[in-house]
């Protein structure tokens, strides 16, 4: 497995190895030891989500239980997006994408402290997450997925949106106590 620091360094991409033939093709897509020994996990729940093309779920984090996420794609093709919603990052309201596909196997590596979403680029995209804690529905948080100030290049001019999603604030409009805090390494 490759490992490859983007943008905003804690967000990672990690490569597997992929075997390919006529068949079609295999991948370990977790092995706690390696995983762990590259400072990712532990993890508590898997979670899929199923969609269409052009749907765009997110941004989404929790605060408290934070949940850090290591996500990929097992059908179809996304591009995903992890944003700095940690108040008092230096690289704060910053984003990273990456695109994510079946065929090329990348995962995402994304921290707690960092809002997620993705679009769907294909048909019946089915979507993995393993989360390093659990869902918690009155620490959800969302931040606006158009919002001006963060800037996120979709390349959707409309996409298919929940209702919550379509309604989420801008990330200047939530309330301190909403945002994770940061906290520098070995601090």
């Amino acid at each position: 497995m490759i490992v490859e620091s983007l943008e905003l360094p804690e967000v990672r991409r990690l490569v597997p190895r992929v075997f390919r033939d006529a068949r079609g093709h295999f991948l370990e897509t977790w092995r706690e030891s390696a995983y762990r020994a590259i400072g990712i996990g532990p993890f508590v729940q898997d979670n899929v989500s199923v969609s269409a093309r052009d749907v765009l779920r997110g941004l989404h984090f929790q605060q408290p239980h934070g949940q850090g996420k290591l996500v990929s794609v097992l059908r179809g093709r996304v591009f995903d997006v992890a944003v700095d919603v940690r108040r008092g990052s230096p690289t704060f309201g910053r984003w990273v994408g990456a695109e994510l596909s079946d065929e090329n196997g990348h995962q995402l590596w994304i921290p707690a402290g960092f809002a997620h979403g993705f679009v769907t680029r294909t048909d019946d995209v089915v979507f993995s997450y393993k989360c390093t804690d659990y869902y918690t529905p009155q620490a959800e948080r969302s931040v606006r997925w158009d919002d001006p100030d963060i800037g996120i290049a979709w390349d959707c001019a409309a996409p298919s949106l929940a209702p919550k999603d379509a309604a989420a604030p801008r990330l200047a409009e939530l309330p301190p106590e909403h945002l994770p805090p940061y906290e520098p390494a070995g601090g």
